[in-house]
């Protein structure tokens, strides 16, 4: 069994005449789901499309993924309640394999921090929620009889968060505790989301101690960064060995450290895509791979998707033999 975490990056259908079209981006991006032969894909950053009098659904995706093994495969979503999908930036697990359930995550576990911006213009007269932007997806499925619960995440960007009345444009702030500020504030969020992933899993644990577990997608951080340590949950941050039947442990060290990236960014290689696992998993993992021979450096100057129109993230596969 292969299971895969990708970040199509912003993947949607375009007005005619706006380059890349899908198509174009469909004939680079076709070959690498392909090639991943994925039993179950953690997909990040997949659009919603409108179709008049139906709900949006996840039509581009579908496109993408005829031809390929996963093509026809359920496709869970997270999702507003009144909606089929989001506009935007939706988590998918596809696969054929049976679905037992599935449940969204957004400040369920960790209920969101309060806090007073000191750089906002106007300034806040009470704190305000420091809310996450995107739900957690966690899909429980049937594997040969036996549950395998897969926890698709996209965690919060390092890209500041807006502060009212501290932006010139999308690119420039007005100063440079502002810009810290907000990337402040992003990292609360981000922290957030980790915490929440992590009591999920220790929930599970509690309810089977030898639950399989797989936390797959864009974590915004290297393996070394508090939010992946904080899922992960190390005996050697915890200080506690009784807690480390609960370790979940990154697929990704089998693989040759010189090919250990999912991203460029101004000349260098930084692993931000993982897949975390439960020890009892390791007994069933075969290996990894990294498709990341074709990545550009998404910081480059001129770096737009008109000359790169796959994705600036490489995906990430495990195998397992169940």
């Amino acid at each position: 069994m292969r299971i895969a975490t990708f970040n199509l990056e912003n993947f949607d259908e375009t007005p005619a005449g706006v380059r890349p079209s899908l198509a174009d981006r469909i004939a680079l991006m076709r070959p690498q789901i392909k090639r991943l032969r994925a039993d179950i894909a953690c997909f990040q950053e997949v659009h919603g499309q409108e179709r008049p009098g139906q709900p949006r659904d996840l039509h581009a995706l579908r496109e993408l993924l005829a031809g390929t093994n996963l093509e026809g495969a359920e496709l869970v979503s997270t999702k507003p309640k009144d909606d089929g999908v989001y506009n935007e930036r939706n988590l998918v697990v596809a696969t054929h394999l049976p679905v037992l359930a599935r449940h969204q995550l957004r400040n369920e576990l960790v209920k969101a921090p309060t806090y007073r911006r000191l750089t906002a213009n106007p300034p806040d007269q009470y704190p305000i929620e420091i809310n996450v932007e995107r739900p957690i997806l966690h899909v429980e499925l049937n594997v040969g009889g036996t549950p395998l619960h897969v926890i698709n995440v996209h965690l919060k960007s390092k890209i500041p968060s807006d502060i009212p009345g501290q932006t010139i444009d999308a690119y420039t702030w007005r100063s440079a505790d502002s810009w810290a500020e907000g990337s402040f504030i992003s990292s609360m969020k981000r922290m957030a989301q980790a915490l929440e992933v992590r009591r999920l899993v220790d929930q599970l644990l509690d309810a089977d101690p030898e639950a399989r577990i797989v936390v797959a997608g864009d974590f915004n951080a290297t393996p070394d960064e508090v939010p992946v340590l904080a899922i992960r949950g190390q005996v050697e941050d915890t200080g506690n060995g009784a807690l480390a039947g609960r370790v979940l442990v990154p697929i990704e060290a089998t693989v040759p450290e010189s090919s250990r990236y999912t991203l460029f960014h101004q000349g260098r290689g930084d692993m931000l895509d993982h897949m975390l696992v439960t020890r009892t998993m390791l007994a069933h993992y075969r290996g990894s791979e990294i498709h990341n021979e074709l990545l550009h450096d998404e910081s480059q100057s001129f770096a737009t998707d008109i000359k790169f129109p796959e994705s600036d993230h490489a995906p990430v596969v495990a195998t397992f033999e169940f």
